[in-house]
């Protein structure tokens, strides 16, 4: 069952947080650098949880790191750290905020060297799904198959995000998905 016919089935609240998601964000474009690696966090922190935990944290998340700021993240200190470890708002695992961090800083060296993180994934396009994890693994941190998956198809890289006959489906193409310039 996709996601687009998932959503309808669901009791509330969860249906309006889901619905929300589906039809504002899921598999648009994103073009602002630190909304791409908002993004990126939430599908690390995603890992071994629901995607409606994130969800329903993610006002924290955006609060907790600095509204995705990139150059604020990559300069947290050890006492950021345990600020977010003792967060009770966000996911508090080591492993996935030293990636928040570390990531953070990946991206500036990205931005140096590209311009930006948008224009690296751009240079970057076209892949299959097994290359793009390839390159991710090599350039980031706690980024296996599903999480770059994922965030890849929640931003218009590979095609999936939502059922050729979803509303949402025809909006998406309107703004002209990077899945669908690779063919």
């Amino acid at each position: 069952m996709s996601y687009c016919t998932y959503i309808p089935e669901m009791k509330e609240p969860s249906r309006s947080l889901h619905a929300h998601y589906h039809d504002e964000q899921y598999g648009f474009p994103l073009h602002d650098d630190n909304e791409l690696f908002g993004r990126l966090l939430l599908e690390i922190n995603q890992a071994g949880l629901s995607w409606e935990t994130i969800l329903k944290k993610e006002k924290a998340f955006r609060n907790a790191y600095s509204n995705y700021n990139i150059e604020e993240v990559a300069a947290y200190t050890e006492a950021d750290r345990e600020r977010l470890l003792n967060d009770a708002g966000i996911i508090r695992n080591r492993l996935k905020i030293n990636a928040a961090i570390e990531n953070a800083k990946s991206i500036l060296m990205l931005q140096k060297e590209y311009g930006s993180f948008e224009k690296w994934l751009a240079y970057h396009h076209p892949k299959s799904k097994e290359e793009w994890v390839k390159l991710f693994k090599k350039t980031f941190k706690f980024t296996g198959g599903e999480i770059v998956g994922e965030f890849l198809m929640s931003i218009g890289y590979l095609q999936g995000a939502h059922d050729a006959d979803c509303p949402v489906y025809q909006k998406i193409l309107e703004e002209g998905p990077m899945w669908l310039q690779g063919k």
